[in-house]
């Protein structure tokens, strides 16, 4: 029987969904035998001329991670699109935007400021930033546009499938790659993990209770046997699709949301902030003045970064203003 042909691409992210494919260990042996790897950048030796050669939808399956940084990223999600017959939003940079979308709170030039102006560890007298096009004596050097707004990939091009998480969890791959074997994916458009939250995966047992401050790990003294939210550390359980056997929680560590949101919610932040509206609170809430709000409200240390740390450019609201 003729391979399947199985084409990985890595846009804006950090490398760990490379990675993950790799921990499939010995279930990597099913994957050599099912596919033929015909583009994978970081691991074989080939150019992008090589992709635009390719019949359109030659490629069966490709699995692209990353977000859409710059125009090179806008331009491979386009062109692995058109050569592939599914393309499947791989990982959470993908799937919701992850931590390179944390930069739609600034735009570029704010970027490049910081990183290469006003910088302690930057010496660069010049006051260079980078450029789209350069001339040398040698010729015209070019680089991508880099751009004010991180997108995910389902915004750029039509995405067929989606594995969440930050890398996905080898058991969502792998049971992703059984499904293409076999023939057997669900409808375009779904999300290949359980339909579950953290929660219902998580070991803690929960109770109903109020609570009056919210903490961090390291201010906690010792963790008790009970739901995190309810010893007043935040949470992303409620608010995030399960699939990872919580395995954060397992080590005591609270869901930070990688799973991107849970089902049926349009947006994972809003849904946490709700949850974490009805637990806390005080005696006497009822006359509480606006300062006292405002005094609990600021017990949230980095609001976007904990309720959108990995879901910002899929959100409601999913960037600052551009001026």
């Amino acid at each position: 029987m003729e391979k399947l042909k199985l084409a990985l691409y890595w846009a804006a992210s950090c490398g760990g969904c490379e990675i993950a494919v790799l921990d499939l260990d010995e279930k990597i042996l099913d994957v050599t035998a099912i596919f033929d790897i015909v583009f994978w950048p970081v691991a074989i030796d080939i150019k992008y001329k090589d992709v635009e050669a390719m019949p359109d939808e030659s490629i069966d399956v490709c699995l692209f991670n990353g977000s859409i940084r710059t125009s090179e990223n806008e331009y491979m999600a386009h062109l692995l699109r058109k050569k592939s017959k599914i393309l499947i939003a791989f990982g959470s940079c993908a799937h919701e935007g992850c931590i390179p979308g944390l930069a739609n709170l600034s735009n570029r030039d704010e970027v490049f400021n910081v990183v290469y102006l006003d910088n302690p560890s930057t010496e660069n007298p010049k006051k260079i930033t980078p450029k789209t096009s350069t001339k040398v004596e040698e010729g015209e050097l070019t680089l991508p546009e880099f751009y004010d707004t991180v997108k995910t990939l389902d915004q750029v091009v039509d995405v067929d499938y989606y594995i969440p998480g930050c890398p996905p969890p080898v058991k969502l791959i792998s049971d992703a790659i059984d499904a293409i074997a076999q023939n057997n994916l669900p409808p375009k458009g779904s999300i290949l993990a359980p339909l579950r939250s953290v929660c219902d995966e998580c070991k803690f047992e929960r109770h109903e209770k109020k609570i009056k401050e919210i903490k961090r790990v390291y201010e906690v003294e010792k963790i008790e046997d009970k739901c995190l939210l309810e010893q007043g550390i935040i949470c992303m359980g409620p608010a995030t699709r399960g699939g990872c056997d919580a395995r954060c929680l397992d080590a005591n560590m609270p869901c930070t949301g990688c799973g991107g949101k849970t089902p049926n919610s349009p947006d994972q932040g809003a849904k946490m902030i709700s949850a974490l509206s009805s637990i806390l609170g005080v005696e006497g809430e009822e006359e509480m003045t606006e300062e006292d709000v405002d005094s609990l409200i600021d017990q949230v240390i980095d609001p976007v970064g904990t309720f959108y740390k990995y879901s910002l450019p899929s959100a409601f609201i999913n960037r600052r203003p551009l001026r």
